[in-house]
């Protein structure tokens, strides 16, 4: 993601966010999201544990507004793995202060009750809403899933006891590849603010979690009605996990 001229980047079972500035050539700085350490093979050892899969790093950064205009803007980057980071922002998006760890239990608790396997895997700032996207598989759908910023925020800076509830869950078929569907992998909103554009792959794995083979990626738009517009496929095929929409003038002929 891309706020100003710096660049916020998360990476699969890594617990650091990425920054980095590429018009100061300098080196990427590393932040660290959460405690303790993940040893090379957690995936492995959870496997010979007997334990099942668990997301364990930050998958959908997303700038939220400033909650007064005296507060730094806040960056949810971890909507995913059990846990939210929430990092203050000054006015030109430099971080400020430390990281704010949010339990997002209560929120899954409710998730859990709709969706099997709950995978988050993207998340912006949509009207008065948070949107986050539920990236569907085999074994469940693709979702859209709003909260009304103005009940949502007060729980994430820890000033409500209670998670809400969404206001607005709508599901989504995005289509497959020999049998395999695609899922949301990231979303953006679209420069004129009239809906947002996602990327999506169709990987083939039984979960929501583990990697797969990558039968095919898209990009595609979702109006400001939640309809889904138009997918296109992208060539050469590849695992597609972020995405941001730029407008550009058409030159005069």
């Amino acid at each position: 993601m891309r706020l100003g001229r710096r660049h916020y980047v998360v990476a699969d079972d890594e617990q650091h966010l990425g920054v980095f500035d590429p018009a100061s050539g300098g080196p990427v700085q590393l932040v660290r999201l959460f405690d303790g350490d993940l040893p090379e093979s957690a995936k492995k050892l959870q496997e010979e544990e007997g334990r099942p899969r668990e997301p364990a790093a930050p998958a959908a950064p997303a700038a939220l507004p400033r909650r007064r205009p005296a507060h730094p803007r806040l960056r949810l980057a971890d909507p995913t793995a059990g846990a939210a980071a929430l990092l203050g922002l000054d006015t030109v998006s430099a971080l400020l202060g430390q990281v704010r760890v949010v339990d997002l239990g209560p929120l899954y608790e409710s998730l859990g009750r709709r969706f099997a396997e709950v995978n988050i895997e993207g998340a912006l700032i949509f009207g008065d809403d948070l949107m986050l996207l539920q990236r569907g598989n085999k074994g469940g759908p693709n979702a859209m899933i709003r909260y009304a910023w103005r009940e949502i925020e007060p729980w994430l800076l820890g000033d409500a006891d209670d998670a809400p509830e969404p206001r607005l869950v709508r599901e989504y078929d995005l289509g497959q590849v020999d049998g395999v569907p695609f899922g949301f992998t990231d979303a953006t909103l679209l420069p004129d603010g009239g809906g947002w554009l996602f990327s999506a792959v169709a990987e083939d794995t039984d979960n929501a979690f583990d990697d797969g083979a990558c039968l095919g990626a898209a990009i595609g738009i979702v109006g400001s009605d939640g309809a889904l517009r138009s997918m296109q496929a992208l060539a050469p095929r590849r695992k597609v996990e972020g995405i941001r929409a730029r407008a550009r003038s058409r030159a005069r002929s």
